[in-house]
C-alpha cells in the first residue's frame, strides 16, 4: 500500500492530500529513511512523522484497504506519542 494512503487509512492524517504534502515536504521517513507519498509499506515498517513541534513515531501492524474507525488504532503501535520536540 502507498504510505499516503495508509496514513489516511489508518486516520493517523485525516486527508491523503494532506498526506501527500507532509510526505513531499519531507517529514515523513520510513526505517530511517525519508520517504516519498508513493513508497510501499509494510507490516513490521517504522514510521517517524515530524509536525510542526511535535514528533510521532509508530510501527506498522497491519496494512488493509478498508476499516472501521474503531479498528484504525489496530493498524499501528505507537512508540513514541505525539511530544513537543525542541527545534
Amino acid at each position: 500500500m502507498r504510505l499516503d494512503k495508509y496514513l489516511k487509512v489508518s486516520r493517523i492524517i485525516k486527508r491523503r492530500t494532506v498526506a501527500k504534502e507532509v510526505c513531499e515536504g519531507g517529514r515523513v521517513s520510513i526505517n530511517g529513511k525519508i520517504a516519498k507519498p508513493g513508497t510501499e509499506i509494510k507490516e513490521g515498517d517504522i514510521i517517524d512523522i515530524r509536525f510542526a513541534s511535535r514528533s510521532l513515531k509508530a510501527k506498522i501492524t497491519s496494512v488493509a484497504e478498508h476499516v472501521r474507525k474503531e479498528e484504525a488504532k489496530e493498524m499501528y503501535q505507537l512508540l513514541e506519542g505525539v511530544e513537543d520536540t525542541e527545534e
